[in-house]
């Protein structure tokens, strides 16, 4: 029998991970006091998780899709290897300020690459072959976002896809009205009969999607 995790288990974790630096206790400090929907912010846990995986993959190229406040961004770009660089596209316009406020008072403010637009156009664009992709954005276009990255990941890369258990309602039934969640559902769904990868689905935070591209 597995442990619930309740809110009071998560912050039993967060109590004994190493804590957050303090320019990431900022952001994190200002998205929640002024930035709509801060629940969308990766926050400690998920920072240090994937801080961990830069550290053990050791990427060269990282692609995330969703900036929000940046958080995400400047956790990955701690664990990256010296030449190591970050491209991540932000929609929302008016999240830009404070994304560039906080990555410009970050010391490997060089790895990190910020494109302000719609990932389905900026995507394309990129010339790249990536390591590692971190997609966190609009969960109505996850199947787009990941048939469009999967040409640019390299055989053996992964991509990990944020918020796929949607707070427990991706095993509800669900309302006409609730677009997220029907899209979840088939973004899983989609991952799982995919022969092109295999992947893991960890109940981390909101859970995450591992996929390696085999």
């Amino acid at each position: 029998m597995h442990a619930e995790i309740t809110e009071e288990i998560e912050e039993y974790c967060e109590s004994h991970s190493t804590p957050e630096s303090d320019l990431l206790y900022r952001l994190n400090r200002e998205t929640n006091l002024k930035v709509m929907n801060p629940r969308m912010l990766s926050g400690h846990l998920q920072g240090m998780f994937l801080t961990c995986l830069m550290k053990m993959m050791q990427p060269k190229s990282v692609l995330e899709i969703g900036t929000y406040t940046g958080y995400a961004a400047i956790c990955m770009a701690e664990g990256l290897p010296e030449d190591g660089t970050i491209d991540t596209i932000e929609i929302d316009e008016e999240l830009e300020d404070i994304i560039r406020k906080y990555f410009s008072q970050y010391e490997n403010r060089h790895k990190i690459n910020l494109h302000i637009g719609d990932a389905a156009k900026v995507i394309p664009a990129l010339n790249k072959t990536y390591d590692f992709v971190f997609m966190d954005a609009d969960k109505e276009d996850y199947i787009t976002y990941y048939e469009l990255v999967m040409p640019k990941v390299r055989k053996g890369g992964f991509i990990l896809a944020d918020n796929v258990l949607w707070s427990g309602k991706i095993l509800q039934e669900v309302k006409k009205s609730d677009k997220d969640t029907a899209a979840l559902q088939r973004f899983n769904d989609y991952i799982l009969k995919d022969e092109r990868v295999r992947n893991v689905l960890l109940p981390l935070r909101d859970g995450i999607m591992v996929i390696e591209k085999i």
